[in-house]
């Protein structure tokens, strides 16, 4: 019995996929206001306390969210507790800063993948025509709105 693995055939060449993203990559970090994202997220993700108070109030929004959708009732001590530790979070300068940082660097990538999707979806090179919206997704709405 042959074990042996194939790779599936892909219809791209990867190689200039991966140059162009690399000039993208490029294009980002060189910009003015990259290294304060940066650091904004580096400040978080370099302070170990503050990443285990993000994931714990994470971990306690989503129990609380499972016990609601499960039709569990949620004690008030609970609620209490919940917004204790989000109150005590927001309150980190480091903490807000990331949310913020995070917020717009989520905006960059959902506007990357909304180009790159309507590609596949109409074969060509996406023009501000093709999108159902006053804006190519980069701010530029080429239009008088």
């Amino acid at each position: 019995m042959d074990t042996e693995t194939t790779t599936p055939k892909t219809h791209l060449e990867m190689e200039p996929v991966k140059k162009s993203t690399d000039q993208l990559c490029e294009s980002i970090v060189n910009q003015k206001g990259f290294k304060e994202l940066f650091s904004k997220i580096d400040a978080f993700v370099t302070d170990e306390k503050l990443k285990y108070d993000f994931s714990t109030l994470n971990d306690r929004g989503a129990l609380l969210q499972q016990k609601q959708q499960a039709g569990v009732e949620i004690s008030e001590e609970e609620i209490v507790e919940f917004e204790k530790l989000r109150d005590e979070f927001m309150a980190n300068t480091v903490a807000t800063n990331f949310l913020e940082a995070q917020e717009e660097v989520q905006q960059v990538q959902d506007r990357i993948n909304q180009i790159i999707s309507k590609t596949f979806e109409i074969g060509r090179v996406p023009n501000q025509d093709d999108f159902d919206f006053c804006s190519d997704g980069f701010g530029d709405c080429g239009c008088s709105h």
